[in-house]
């Protein structure tokens, strides 16, 4: 049996990083880049590997990003904190609106795009182009943890997609898919989350089916 310790750790203690980002540590870009370089080992639909990354560092870009994201996040935090009854939801609220207060700080902003645009797509192709995206990024975001980084996976800004594809210079054929904020982390290392059972939200053969059913 091969010894998982290290892999199971880093696993589940990948977390959304916002309030734990050092704002002031300088991120060499060369770090970015083996990060990247390491994400796009993940696989994608038919092959097709056009997932596109702006990695922006440019303070001044950095500050308009941050203010599309600021704009369009109001509105939605103004109504969803309203519903949000659980104390540990609540924190991550606290937490998400904290990051659009300091967003333009954050040393590094990761923009992981797909070339294509998929606007009423239907689900089957959707599902393939978000598919082929998605696994790079969580990739991304382990080796960024694995580097003494944090990362958090952020999708407002895409309210105005137009507004930073203009601002970043991203033609109207690619596909925006989310903003990462990227910086070391402070403090000590994260544990794990706390989950519902895995058995609770698991079903076999069938929708509600058990394993011992199955």
């Amino acid at each position: 049996m091969p010894d998982t310790t290290a892999t199971d750790h880093l696993l589940t203690t990948t977390r959304s990083v916002r309030r734990r980002l050092d704002l002031d540590r300088p991120v060499d870009p060369a770090v970015i880049t083996d990060c990247l370089r390491i994400a796009i080992q993940a696989p994608t639909a038919a092959n097709t590997q056009q997932w596109r990354w702006v990695v922006v560092t440019d303070p001044e870009r950095r500050r308009g990003l941050a203010e599309i994201y600021r704009q369009a996040s109001a509105s939605y935090f103004s109504h969803a904190v309203e519903r949000v009854t659980d104390e540990q939801t609540r924190r991550v609220f606290a937490s998400a609106m904290y990051l659009a207060e300091i967003l333009d700080r954050v040393p590094v902003h990761v923009v992981p795009c797909i070339e294509g645009r998929f606007d009423g797509a239907g689900n089957a192709l959707a599902a393939g182009a978000y598919g082929s995206i998605l696994p790079a990024v969580w990739s991304l975001m382990l080796a960024l943890k694995s580097r003494g980084l944090g990362s958090a996976w952020t999708t407002l800004h895409l309210r105005n997609e137009p507004a930073a594809a203009e601002l970043l210079g991203i033609p109207d054929t690619v596909t925006q898919v989310a903003l990462l904020p990227v910086a070391y982390t402070t403090g000590g290392d994260f544990r794990p989350a706390d989950r519902r059972p895995v058995e609770d939200i698991t079903y076999w053969e069938q929708w509600g089916g058990t394993a011992d059913e199955s």
